[in-house]
């Protein structure tokens, strides 16, 4: 099956036609009479802190046979799911959000984090929310639940008589190698080189009919060629050799030691073979040259392989 991404609007039809001439031709296996795997990739945001309207913060879902796996959650993860699940990826409906995956705790991964835990138990949702992430995500789960301990209170013993348990999450602080196992998907942490961040990971998802290696935010690092290692599909942050040149001396200095450039990330590409590149949280630093377009440019003119640079809402 070749990859394809579509705008909100063409979400639902195409994701009808796409279904339906999947199951007449075959190309999942069935067992018994259970209905076939399929994987979805939707990218909830593909921002960074910089506020752009078109592009909220770094999210995505896993989607496997209806099932999401939320990695990371910006502003705006919450709304941009009920987007999807409108548009017709119904397992992105809001009651579904019960599993994420933190890459690391830099705000712009965690500022929906709060929307995350309390709106889908607002909408209905019983279970708790089961959270993965880095050491210091189950301080910070606490700070939440406390901050919001008033709000939850009116809810619960109001007239809203909302339930009790929707609301708690259970924190798994995690360490490298598998750290989530179901029958749909086999997740993988490995450490990646963010700058200070002591940890900071990416993931490897296994799912019955792809594997995905999402590499977080990071510069460039070995381990994401590792886990990728021929996957159909390895999703990258990436900045532009050309917003590099138009930034400063103070901000080149963190820009390397924290991110990967478009010529770093062609290096790790070819090493790492995805049948598919996807360009997330891509950062844009100015100048006339510093365009998505010369993004895709710059990477391939050392790197031969189908990449694509995703936005919000986007469908592979």
């Amino acid at each position: 099956m070749s990859f394809k991404t579509i705008s909100q609007h063409r979400l639902f039809s195409l994701f009808i036609l796409l279904g339906a001439f999947l199951l007449a031709s075959g190309s999942y296996s069935n067992s018994g009479t259970s209905l076939p795997m399929k994987t979805q990739i939707v990218f909830l945001g593909t921002g960074n802190p910089s506020p752009d309207p078109n592009r909220t913060g770094p999210a995505l879902a896993i989607v496997v046979d209806g099932t999401p796996y939320i990695v990371d959650c910006g502003t705006g993860v919450v709304r941009r799911a009920s987007a999807a699940a409108q548009a017709g990826v119904k397992g992105l409906a809001i009651t579904n959000l019960k599993t994420a995956f933190i890459t690391h705790l830099h705000t712009d991964h965690t500022l929906g984090y709060a929307d995350l835990i309390f709106t889908p138990w607002v909408m209905g949702r019983k279970e708790p929310l089961e959270a993965y992430g880095p050491v210091g995500i189950k301080q910070m789960t606490y700070h939440i639940l406390k901050a919001y301990q008033e709000d939850n209170n009116i809810r619960i013993n109001g007239l809203e008589n909302a339930n009790s348990t929707g609301n708690k999450v259970n924190v798994h602080e995690i360490k490298p190698g598998i750290i989530y196992k179901d029958q749909k998907v086999t997740v993988r942490a490995f450490l990646v080189k963010h700058g200070s961040w002591a940890r900071a990971y990416g993931y490897r998802f296994e799912t019955p009919d792809r594997t995905i290696v999402i590499s977080g935010d990071t510069s460039p690092s070995e381990s994401v060629v590792e886990n990728c290692n021929g996957c159909d599909v390895l999703i990258h942050e990436v900045y532009s050799q050309a917003g590099f040149a138009a930034s400063d001396s103070d901000w080149r200095k963190y820009i390397l030691s924290f991110h990967t450039s478009t010529k770093e990330l062609a290096e790790i590409a070819t090493k790492a073979r995805p049948g598919l590149l996807i360009l997330y949280h891509q950062m844009f630093f100015g100048g006339q040259a510093d365009t998505e377009d010369g993004m895709l440019s710059e990477i391939r003119q050392s790197y031969r392989g189908k990449v694509v640079s995703a936005h919000d809402l986007d469908l592979y």
